[in-house]
């Protein structure tokens, strides 16, 4: 239990932190914003390049991790919009809904807590995770808010809005730039490489600051319904799927299988709240579903380290 609170406390004291900070006024309204920014357009991005500049195809190619860690979240996504949809919810409201049910917190958390668990090696199945948090069910889930929102103007068009976000995205133009340069054979020159470790230290503590910042801001007021069986979902049926996937069904060596339970077992991430912002819908539930699922992934994630035989 000792290295079970080695490992978590770590991650979840710089949350605290950035939670406190907040509250006590020592970081401004602004600052969860501002060290977001940093995150997404330089800690990150450095860090995905990196590692898929110095990586083989062979090495993140991994059909097994990729099946089980996609079906879990793709799984849960599909089954919340299908049932918020027969709910007569507006298309729209039901796929962030959906998101929030899904969307697994794989750059903030999943990183620093997979390389804390299983050491350096397991960046390359939580950058894979990401990249399919990212661009696969992020891309799908705002394609659904894209088409309710615009119903009638065309598929082309939604396409075409849905690339344009894709391509603007930082955290998906990195690992693409990493994946070109890894293919050109060459080395990245010294003050380069040096550059971007230096900016991909700096992502996870400034990542985990930034979630306890967020958590910090006023929450809506009164009863929100529906938010628990989003985190129920969140935290305990994508966990199950993904762990009977990657377990029992593909047998995967240890590393990619303990991360992809770990991965799947993640609190849901800020992408669901901030595209709710972004598109001036009701944020008040996913919002809850963030706060509540980070809370509960303390008990989950625990009781996921304390059963692998790590």
């Amino acid at each position: 239990m000792s290295a079970v609170v080695n490992i978590v406390l770590p991650v979840f004291a710089l949350i605290l932190l950035g939670f406190i900070c907040r509250r006590t006024g020592r970081m401004g309204p602004t600052g969860a914003s501002e060290l977001n920014r940093f995150v997404v357009w330089l800690g990150l991005p450095a860090l995905l390049f990196s590692v898929v500049a110095n990586c083989t195809w062979e090495q993140l190619w991994q059909p097994g991790f990729i099946t089980a860690f996609s079906v879990g979240c793709l799984g849960v996504f599909g089954f919340t919009l299908g049932y918020r949809l027969l709910q007569k919810q507006p298309l729209a409201d039901a796929s962030l809904d959906a998101l929030g049910a899904s969307y697994a917190n794989t750059g903030y958390i999943g990183i620093p807590l997979c390389m804390l668990v299983l050491g350096d090696e397991a960046l390359q199945p939580a950058m894979v995770a990401s990249i399919i948090v990212v661009c696969v069910l992020f891309a799908i889930a705002l394609a659904c808010v894209e088409t309710g929102l615009h119903a009638g103007q065309g598929f082309n068009q939604t396409l075409r809005k849905v690339s344009v976000a894709l391509l603007r995205n930082p955290l998906v133009v990195a690992p693409l730039l990493g994946g070109v340069w890894a293919a050109s054979g060459l080395d990245l020159p010294v003050p380069v490489a040096t550059l971007l470790k230096l900016l991909g230290a700096a992502a996870a503590p400034c990542a985990l600051v930034s979630l306890g910042l967020f958590l910090a801001q006023p929450q809506p007021g009164g009863t929100v319904s529906g938010v628990w069986p989003l985190v129920t979902l969140k935290l305990v049926v994508q966990p199950l799927i993904t762990w009977y996937l990657a377990f029992q069904v593909f047998e995967l060596p240890p590393l990619w299988a303990y991360s992809a339970l770990l991965l799947s077992a993640l609190p849901t991430g800020t992408g669901p709240y901030m595209l709710a912002e972004f598109y001036g819908r009701e944020a008040s539930r996913v919002s809850r579903v963030v706060l509540l699922s980070t809370l509960g992934s303390l008990i989950t994630l625990s009781a996921c380290l304390v059963l692998l035989p790590i």
